[in-house]
């Protein structure tokens, strides 16, 4: 048994259980003060409409990302052109070895 708890593979876990156990009772949330009243619902007009905002950070992140999507296509297009333009420039390496011809 000894020998299983001082294993390699175990020491890290056993590690993190102790670390675990000892840490949960002391992050416990503390007691609200005695003449603390909690709120049961709020207002209906103190609500934040979460949908909309939801809504429009999720298209915010949606054309951001197509934007970059669409940038990086171009760049890559115009790259490509490139490679094209140098590749029709460059004469084909036996060329030089049988004179040009």
């Amino acid at each position: 048994m000894r020998r299983l708890l001082l294993s390699p593979r175990l020491k890290p876990g056993a590690i993190c259980l102790c670390v675990l156990l000892w840490a949960g009772p002391s992050s416990a949330q503390p007691q609200p003060p005695k003449d603390f009243v909690a709120v049961d619902e709020t207002q209906p007009g103190e609500q934040i409409p979460a949908l909309p905002l939801i809504a429009g950070a999720y298209g915010f992140v949606w054309v951001v990302l197509l934007g970059y999507v669409w940038s990086i296509g171009r760049r890559l297009q115009k790259v490509e052109g490139e490679l094209a333009e140098l590749e029709s420039r460059r004469k084909p390496p036996f060329a030089e070895a049988t004179g040009g011809k």
